[in-house]
């Protein structure tokens, strides 16, 4: 390079300023108690719950439901009130049959008319046959009396004497039978009666074991209502127990980590000054800059002697 030449300027060294913050040495035993604490919980494993969390059934709700479970669709007492009522039903139509078929039969009238009343008949037709003989014998005396005995007059009054005898017999018969039929019938219609009667008490025995049987199912059911409310309350009051059981574990679990975050509170709140340093390191110069250094200052050092 010539004297009166431009020469590059030498270059400037690099620095390099850090700048460095310290926490107090008052403060700085805290802060790290509370990282290793944090780091010590970090570590620490899953705790499982041991203790129950679902309430049993009591064993009054156990008992309820066998017993609902164990309630017949179906009771015996109905089972018996139906039977009843199909027997009465059954009893009352073959009731109603066998008078029908009595009353028209005569064989069943005859089975019950009076075995005495052909006698009673018997002898109204005894008397009324001895009447008529007495009449015919005055009848005869009086015509040996007139002289006209065995003519044709007496012959004809004799013969009016039995016709009308004959008939007489024949009204007390018929008399006499109407009035056994008519008792039979009374004795028919009274025994169907009383069947149909007996029918119907045992339909309404049935109808009454029916609803008696009911009301015993509804009274079952209301008092196992009663029963399963109480064994509801009892079951809440277990399960409430079990809950406070698993909120305190929950609490005793957690209890570190609450106090561990509460020390950490406090210390973010205090007021640390946080002390700090700077720091400024300078880049040495390269060898190529320490001999561009030398040259120059030879150079000058040159100028300055000329």
């Amino acid at each position: 390079m010539g004297k009166g030449g431009g020469s590059a300027p030498a270059p400037q060294p690099t620095t390099q300023t850090v700048n460095q913050t310290n926490l107090p040495e008052y403060a700085q035993p805290y802060f790290e108690n509370i990282m290793n604490r944090a780091q010590t919980e970090s570590y620490r494993p899953y705790q499982a719950y041991g203790g129950q969390r679902i309430a049993d059934f009591t064993p009054g709700q156990t008992a309820v439901q066998n017993a609902t479970m164990g309630m017949q669709s179906t009771q015996p007492q109905f089972q018996t009130a139906q039977g009843m009522t199909n027997i009465a039903g059954l009893g009352a139509l073959g009731a109603g049959s066998a008078y029908g078929a009595m009353a028209t039969s005569p064989t069943a009238q005859s089975a019950y008319m009076s075995p005495y009343m052909q006698n009673v008949v018997d002898v109204q037709k005894q008397e009324a046959t001895r009447d008529a003989q007495k009449g015919l014998m005055q009848a005869n005396l009086g015509a040996a009396r007139a002289g006209t005995y065995g003519g044709a007059r007496q012959l004809l009054a004799q013969s009016e004497t039995n016709r009308n005898l004959q008939s007489q017999l024949a009204n007390i018969q018929a008399a006499g039978s109407q009035k056994a039929f008519e008792a039979a019938q009374q004795a028919q219609q009274f025994q169907a009666n009383l069947g149909l009667q007996g029918y119907g008490q045992a339909a309404q025995a049935a109808q009454g074991l029916g609803a008696l049987t009911a009301q015993g199912q509804q009274t079952d059911f209301q008092r196992l209502a009663a029963q399963e409310a109480v064994g509801a309350q009892q079951q809440a009051q277990n399960q409430a127990r079990l809950d406070q059981a698993y909120a305190d574990f929950l609490r005793q679990r957690d209890y570190p980590m609450e106090q561990l975050g509460y020390y950490s509170n406090i210390l973010r709140g205090l007021p640390v000054q946080l002390g700090s340093t700077q720091t400024t390191y300078a880049q040495p110069p390269s060898m190529l800059q320490q001999a561009g250094g030398l040259g120059l200052a030879g150079l000058g050092l040159y100028n300055m002697m000329g």
